[in-house]
């Protein structure tokens, strides 16, 4: 079998339902085998947590249930527009694979987590909210080190407990973080 003879589209498509369903795998086993709130210390510098993030980023929140239904549909909305954008870049010429690698990782965080806000909801016994206002479950975090006096305009980097990125995160929001970091640092050219 040849491998040039496949279609990119369909890479694309199989490598993105690949990595949804490892996503979805992962925060299944982690509902299964974790109550809310728990956490387990893995290594020094790494944790496994089991919490139900209601808003976005590191738990922000639009506000009630029309900021839920509004975050959503707009997520929803952009998972559109990355497929538009992939399938425009498709027909071009000379693009290189590394776009689509960093696409398709994009893409696959993106749906991983609507994934948890259209149907956890409905469908997860620690949740009881419905369709598309379910909280997204993370479950890594990252101590790596204390920060013991951040600037106020980087607390955003430091959790509750001190540490800095005390942030509990997904892998689904790992796939956007480091398609997001080698875009920039290896493809940047590409978006000038």
């Amino acid at each position: 079998m040849n491998l040039k003879k496949i279609n990119k589209g369909y890479i694309i498509a199989f490598a993105t339902i690949i990595l949804v369903i490892l996503d979805q795998v992962v925060k299944m086993l982690v509902h299964a085998n974790l109550e809310v709130g728990e956490s387990i210390p893995v290594f020094s510098w790494f944790n496994l947590c089991y919490v139900e993030n209601p808003g976005f980023a590191y738990g922000m929140q639009l506000g009630g249930e029309w900021g839920k239904i509004a975050l959503s549909l707009f997520r929803i909305a952009m998972i559109g527009a990355i497929i538009y954008g992939v399938c425009k870049l498709l027909k071009r010429e000379g693009v290189p694979a590394g776009i689509f690698a960093g696409a398709v990782l994009i893409l696959a965080g993106a749906i991983g987590n609507v994934v948890d806000c259209m149907f956890y909801g409905w469908m997860l016994d620690t949740q009881d909210a419905g369709f598309l206002m379910g909280d997204v479950i993370d479950m890594i975090h990252l101590p790596l080190f204390k920060w013991e006096n951040c600037p106020s305009f980087l607390s955003f980097l430091v959790g509750q407990d001190g540490y800095f990125f005390g942030a509990v995160f997904n892998v689904a929001d790992s796939y956007i973080s480091i398609a997001v970091v080698y875009l920039l640092l290896f493809h940047y050219k590409f978006f000038k």
